[in-house]
């Protein structure tokens, strides 16, 4: 049995007319009634008996149309869900993220891809900058967001968004009175540092920032992420220096200045997959997020 003799028999039951059904699928009628009898002889039984109006279902051709339509119904979803993949519309996309870009910039580009393509299921992993990179190498994951990344050979990065640097300081301060907060002004005072895995890092951009006015920090913690070192501003053990999406993280008695430098200070927020990856599903993903990167922040 093909797909044609279903798509002939369900014609020729629905219209019960050998000469209207022929006219409905655009073929002479003598083709048609070959098909059907071909039908007949595969499956052994009578589907229809004639009629001076034309044709009427046996019990076994009225069982044959229910499950022809059936069959139908199957092939037509079947052939939607093939061509939706192929377009990215439908499948799964694992992601990984880290720090505070977690907080405020990438969950827009998710829910934004979510709304576009609400067929692909979307799984988030928490990975340092090693992991993603082992994990893209492995095909554990389709696409990564991380910042101050290395070359790799083999991955491709796209920069999403490039931040201000921001001073989270505790309310009780006596700098937390200022509009801005001065480099030079945080010298000697306890800073809380959140090295990601992988170098360079945070750390290394905080003490390059200071080392560009020849001046050094004072580290007085070194915690994990972002969203612990502002806990640590919280808790009056220090100030520390945030990529601005990390204002999100609304702490009681932590308030949040932007920090005045001679340069620009700034941090970048990037986008990794593999070079390699053609699917659909990456790049439909890579089309919102060139649509989000330039809508609220400074990208490049």
């Amino acid at each position: 049995m093909e797909l044609r003799h279903i798509k002939y028999f369900i014609a020729v039951a629905r219209e019960l007319n050998i000469g209207r059904a022929a006219a409905r699928l655009h073929i002479s009628q003598p083709p048609l009634t070959r098909q059907i009898q071909q039908l007949e002889e595969e499956l052994g039984v009578q589907l229809f008996v004639r009629t001076p109006k034309g044709v009427e279902l046996t019990q076994a051709g009225k069982l044959m149309l229910a499950e022809a339509e059936n069959i139908q119904t199957v092939v037509s979803q079947t052939v939607d869900r093939v061509q939706r993949a192929a377009k990215g519309h439908l499948g799964r996309l694992d992601i990984a993220v880290f720090g505070s870009g977690v907080l405020l910039l990438i969950p827009r580009v998710l829910l934004a891809f979510r709304t576009a393509h609400p067929g692909v299921t979307m799984a988030v992993h928490t990975m340092g900058k090693a992991e993603q990179i082992e994990a893209l190498r492995q095909r554990r994951i389709t696409v990564g967001f991380n910042r101050l990344l290395a070359p790799e050979p083999d991955i491709a990065s796209e920069l999403f968004a490039i931040e201000p640097v921001m001073v989270a300081i505790n309310a009780l301060d006596p700098l937390a009175a200022q509009e801005e907060i001065a480099i030079r002004d945080l010298v000697g005072k306890p800073l809380v540092m959140y090295p990601s895995t992988g170098r360079p890092n945070f750390v290394d951009k905080v003490h390059q920032l200071f080392a560009a006015e020849r001046l050094s920090p004072t580290v007085a913690h070194e915690v994990g992420d972002a969203v612990t070192a502002v806990a640590f501003v919280a808790s009056g053990l220090g100030a520390c220096l945030v990529a601005e999406s990390a204002t999100a993280l609304a702490l009681p008695s932590v308030v949040y200045r932007r920090l005045r430098t001679k340069k620009p200070a700034t941090i970048d927020l990037s986008c990794i997959y593999r070079h390699d990856d053609a699917s659909p599903i990456l790049e439909a993903f890579l089309e919102v997020m060139r649509g989000c990167r330039s809508v609220g922040v400074e990208a490049g």
